[in-house]
């Protein structure tokens, strides 16, 4: 990847990123900031992240790690949304090769998400920073209920957001719920939080000749088929200019690394090719 500088956004600029060019010669430098300090982000974590090496329900120590990132960032003043899967618990496409309706499978899959919400928001809430759930199907004593306005709101406030139970109708990845959230609330980028360093050839734990990818468009991860994030999340974060970042969220201090002390971290999928 070509040495870029930054092109001098500073936290709490206003102005929206998207469309920017990555890839450009003015955005990773040596010695110079090499991102700006996104003023509102969208995290996406996969419900297998919280399980941490049990592999299934939500080890403590997960959230914790992942928490104290984003109440650190947070404090300093970035706008976090967040959207979480339920894979931990629960998996809708498996269980449908068990023999469940698709459908019906997805909507257990969505409560799923929304216990893994309400998991985050508690050890937010513990560190001193407010948070509120909104899910896709209303359950009101739990959760408010999706409504774009009030979440901008909200984070304007510097308020987190979760967003929970997918879209609200089966068939659609918590992916493509990330990538939609992402887009109407108007985030400058997706931040795919994951256990690896971000997107490889190949995958790394079966191959140790995988190669690491700093930078690839959109195309390329449709093309690729790069199983990351599903095809509809990409398509539509590129319909929107949104750039993704896949990063590793569960190394300590990674998420601040990469927001506020703008660090070469992970991944950088967007529109261009590097050093084009």
């Amino acid at each position: 990847m070509s040495s870029v500088a930054s092109q001098g956004f500073q936290s709490g600029n206003k102005g929206s990123f998207r469309g920017e060019d990555f890839s450009s010669p003015f955005f990773f430098a040596e010695g110079v900031s090499p991102l700006p300090r996104f003023r509102r982000v969208l995290l996406k974590l996969s419900g297998e992240i919280l399980a941490g090496s049990a592999g299934f329900g939500i080890d403590y120590v997960s959230v914790k790690t992942i928490c104290e990132q984003v109440a650190s960032v947070t404090k300093a003043g970035v706008e976090v949304a967040m959207v979480v899967g339920g894979g931990n618990i629960f998996r809708g496409v498996e269980a449908e090769t068990q023999g469940y309706d698709r459908a019906q499978a997805d909507a257990m899959g969505m409560l799923a998400t929304v216990i893994n919400a309400l998991a985050l928001q508690d050890a937010l809430e513990k560190m001193g920073v407010p948070t509120r759930v909104q899910t896709a199907v209303e359950m009101r004593q739990l959760a408010e209920p999706f409504i774009r306005r009030r979440a901008i709101r909200h984070l304007e406030k510097g308020r987190v957001v979760i967003f929970a139970a997918g879209t609200g109708s089966p068939y659609f990845s918590t992916d493509t719920a990330a990538a939609l959230r992402a887009a109407e609330i108007d985030a400058e980028c997706l931040l795919k939080g994951t256990k690896v360093d971000g997107i490889y050839d190949k995958d790394p734990k079966k191959n140790e000749t995988a190669i690491f990818l700093p930078h690839i468009t959109y195309l390329e991860a449709l093309s690729r088929q790069l199983k990351v994030m599903d095809a509809a999340a990409f398509s539509l974060c590129m319909e929107n200019k949104i750039p993704i970042i896949v990063f590793n969220i569960l190394e300590a201090g990674n998420l601040e690394k990469l927001l506020l002390e703008n660090s070469q971290i992970g991944t950088i999928v967007s529109a261009k090719e590097s050093g084009d």
